[in-house]
């Protein structure tokens, strides 16, 4: 058995098709039919249902579908990991989601590229969700992400917990009403939640937040991203819960008040691949640190076991 069957399997697997398989793979349909019948003659085994449309695996097929999926993931992790190590590409995929932007994410890249100038960094944005799949895939090298989630194959650290805050129109009433609010002050008013996809994200914390507290908004309004409900917030259509770091966004039409929970914060997480120990990503880490220290930032990063 070879690669190429593990990767031949997992295509007819998740296409569920022979036909749109092979599209997937760039090959004709009768080479990979063959492949497939080549690789159940090696197990000794069925993997698919063949009576069934669309396909259906066995429950051994099942089984090796798990199982594949895990070694491919392992391959192309090695493979990218074995390449930094080895100095044959001095390179550095990150991902990021877009509100990181509004924290440290810009300072730790300048300073990053001013002390590593022979290392091609490139940026990437995509959710967390997909910054995951990406590590897995070897597409990037990490990931500045909110969402919490576990996998045996990915490694993260917690750079710092960052309050929420709520975002008013200029001159709103509760803007006035006292110095800090709770979210029960919001519950009358239309939450402006982001990002609208891809989900789990950002937006689910803020909801879970109301949730948790046996509380639900009026209207919910969902936009593609924090300037967009920003502006919107400025517009008079609503308010938004948003991470503190955006009080560095100017704005005279939007004003921001604290949150009376200490409990509502979001995560800045960095993501990597569980065993890579490149002298990149040592680098990268140890420089965050170095300039969350030079910030005095309240939250230290610290390690997080999550795995």
């Amino acid at each position: 058995m070879e690669l190429r069957h593990l990767r031949y399997f997992v295509a007819v697997a998740e296409e569920r098709n022979f036909t749109r398989a092979a599209q997937r793979l760039n090959m004709a349909q009768p080479p990979l039919s063959r492949q497939i019948q080549q690789l159940e003659e090696i197990l000794e085994v069925q993997l698919f249902q063949r009576d069934s449309r669309p396909l259906k695996l066995t429950e051994t097929g099942k089984f090796f579908y798990a199982h594949a999926v895990q070694l491919l993931a392992q391959t192309s992790e090695l493979e990218s990991m074995t390449r930094r190590v080895g100095n044959i590409e001095r390179s550095l995929s990150v991902g990021f989601v877009g509100s990181t932007l509004y924290g440290m994410l810009p300072k730790i890249i300048r300073r990053f590229r001013d002390e590593n100038t022979t290392v091609e960094l490139s940026l990437h944005e995509m959710s967390t969700m997909d910054q995951i799949r990406a590590l897995k895939d070897g597409r990037i090298d990490v990931g500045f992400g909110r969402i919490r989630h576990e996998d045996a194959h990915i490694r993260r650290v917690i750079l710092r917990e960052e309050k929420m805050i709520v975002a008013l129109p200029e001159g709103h009433s509760l803007s006035l009403a006292k110095p800090v609010l709770a979210l029960g002050d919001l519950v009358n008013e239309t939450l402006i939640i982001f990002p609208k996809a891809p989900r789990p994200s950002y937006a689910d914390q803020v909801l879970s937040a109301f949730e948790d507290r046996g509380l639900k908004p009026r209207r919910i309004y969902e936009v593609r991203e924090l300037q967009i409900a920003l502006g919107l917030v400025a517009a008079g259509e609503g308010i938004s819960v948003v991470p503190s770091s955006v009080y560095g966004l100017k704005r005279d039409d939007v004003s921001y008040k604290e949150l009376d929970d200490p409990t509502l914060v979001s995560p800045i997480i960095m993501s990597m691949r569980a065993l890579d120990e490149s002298r990149d990503i040592r680098e990268m880490l140890e420089l965050i640190y170095r300039l969350y220290e030079e910030e005095q930032i309240d939250h230290a990063p610290r390690n997080d076991p999550e795995r």
